[in-house]
């Protein structure tokens, strides 16, 4: 039995240190886009305006220290119009973000409206 709190001990230990090792900071939606530097706008797929497809697109993006987007997740939106968001931020480049004045890794919600 003494064992198991020992091995639970160095777990945490671990995800403690990895955590630390890869700082990121969570920007609000306004900053982000204030800090975007190059955007291509989603376009509105043509099925999903043929079908009068309309809604709000919300993405995560994970934005690295030199401002590229390396990550977009959905949160939500319609599954005819994320493909075209996502396609989109990725080619999205920002001012890199900072955290004690070193360039540092970022993650950010913004969100798309497609109305026809």
């Amino acid at each position: 039995m003494s064992r198991l709190p020992v091995v639970a001990t160095l777990f945490t230990g671990f995800f403690v240190f990895g955590a630390t090792m890869n700082a990121e900071i969570r920007v609000p939606s306004d900053d982000a886009m204030k800090a975007a530097i190059q955007k291509a706008q989603p376009e509105y797929p043509p099925m999903a305006k043929q079908m009068h497809i309309q809604g709000k697109v919300e993405v995560d993006v994970t934005i690295e220290s030199d401002g590229t987007v390396t990550d977009v997740k959905v949160i939500s939106g319609n599954a005819l119009l994320t493909p075209s968001v996502v396609g989109a931020v990725k080619k999205w480049k920002f001012t890199p973000f900072t955290a004690n004045g070193e360039p540092t890794k970022a993650i950010a919600s913004l969100g798309f409206d497609f109305k026809n």
